[in-house]
């Protein structure tokens, strides 16, 4: 259920830079609002206002509104007209599809001498003999009743026979006021019987809907083993028992036969939001939910659940080799002394790293290369540095080393 906030207010006012005290046009359509509230204190500069398709039951805190021109309360549950004399500035009011049986109540729009528009039909009062007559020849200001233009030969006509068609307005009002005090009743009556319903399953089924018992110490430790793996497939079927029982209260539901009144406008919003406050439910416990380790099969094997704490590595990474070479001191005799045994960068072109020097026994030189797939080339390497090639390591090729090395 949706209440009127400074916040919704600001943050439907983007077209006014989310000013609020010197907004003229504010529209707060199909927001679940209930009660009308607030806006003659906040928003006393308005214009316009959209208030259609929402839950508004009767109008008030309105009458501040001194400079309000066009007012829109369709599809709402407005049952009477009321608290509009302040509305000084009316000239165009939107009733469509409500409530209003109460035909007599137009009377209060006498005071609004700018109304020229107003919209009735769809109501219960549109319905009655001698309507367009009643309003016509009541509210003489104005000039269009349902989107149609009100001729002066009708309104002399509906002044001639007002005294009739009020009497017969007033009979028809009466009727309808019964029938909606045992409307009223039916539903006070409805709404008690399933309070009453869902407090006996609550108390039935206890706290959470589930029966519990402590079979724990009759289990050997395989059977609890067993019993915890299946426990998924045993929610799953929970989950799957109640989404088919909610199915078929929804379907019953929507096909049951009940009237248009306010009263099932609220029943129709609270079954829809009880739907989707359960489903936010289910959702969040999807999430909670996961599904138990193994950690020992039926045949006693114990498995191995380690989980790596460290990510894999990149396909660049992978496709990087290391080879570490080790070369005695008479291996390593034709290295000049003066140059320091450390390998020029690798050309940009080639696709490799740098190589790093890392001394590792003593007496030797093992340095590392990084290479990236190129067995001639590293060959090459080897041979610039150590002065000659083992024969192991000779493959054909063409040379691809700079002259530099």
């Amino acid at each position: 259920m949706g209440r009127i906030t400074e916040d919704l207010i600001r943050r439907n006012a983007e077209h006014n830079e989310c000013v609020i005290f010197s907004l003229e046009e504010l529209s707060l359509h199909q927001q679940e609002i209930e009660r009308l509230e607030h806006i003659d204190k906040w928003c006393r500069d308005l214009k316009i206002l959209y208030l259609q398709n929402n839950l508004i039951g009767k109008i008030e805190n309105v009458s501040k509104l001194k400079k309000l021109e066009y007012l829109n309360l369709a599809l709402n549950n407005i049952e009477k007209i009321e608290n509009l004399e302040g509305c000084e500035g009316l000239t165009k009011l939107d009733l469509t599809v409500n409530f209003i049986g109460e035909l007599s109540s137009v009377k209060t729009l006498q005071h609004n001498i700018h109304l020229k528009e107003l919209f009735l039909m769809g109501n219960p009062c549109a319905d009655f003999d001698g309507y367009r007559q009643f309003v016509v020849a009541t509210l003489q200001q104005l000039r269009w009743l349902d989107g149609k233009e009100i001729e002066r030969s009708e309104r002399i006509q509906a002044l001639q026979d007002f005294l009739v068609v009020e009497q017969q307005v007033r009979e028809q009002e009466k009727a309808y006021c019964l029938r909606r005090a045992k409307d009223k009743e039916e539903a006070q009556r409805k709404l008690q019987e399933e309070e009453n319903k869902g407090e006996k399953q609550g108390s039935l089924t206890g706290f959470d809907g589930r029966w519990y018992a402590d079979i724990s110490a009759t289990l050997p430790s395989s059977e609890e083993n067993k019993d915890h793996i299946q426990a998924p497939e045993i929610q799953e079927g929970e989950c799957k028992r109640k989404k088919l029982d909610k199915s078929e209260d929804d379907l019953e539901f929507w096909n049951k036969p009940s009237l248009y009144t306010p009263e099932s406008r609220l029943e129709t919003l609270r079954h829809v939001e009880k739907q989707r406050k359960e489903q936010e439910k289910l959702s969040e416990k999807k999430k909670k939910v996961k599904p138990p380790r193994m950690l020992i099969t039926e045949d006693g094997r114990a498995l191995n659940v380690n989980e790596p704490n460290h990510s894999p590595l990149s396909s660049e990474a992978r496709t990087v080799a290391s080879l570490s070479l080790a070369a005695t001191s008479s291996q390593a005799a034709g290295v000049s002394p003066t140059r320091p045994f450390m390998p020029a960068p690798i050309p940009a072109s080639g696709g490799c790293s740098p190589c790093h020097p890392r001394p590792t026994l003593p007496g030797c030189d093992t340095h590392t290369i990084s290479l990236c797939h190129h067995p001639p080339f590293l060959a090459e390497v080897i041979e610039r540095h150590l002065g000659h090639l083992p024969p192991s390591l000779k493959m054909p090729g063409p040379s691809s080393l700079p002259p530099s090395w």
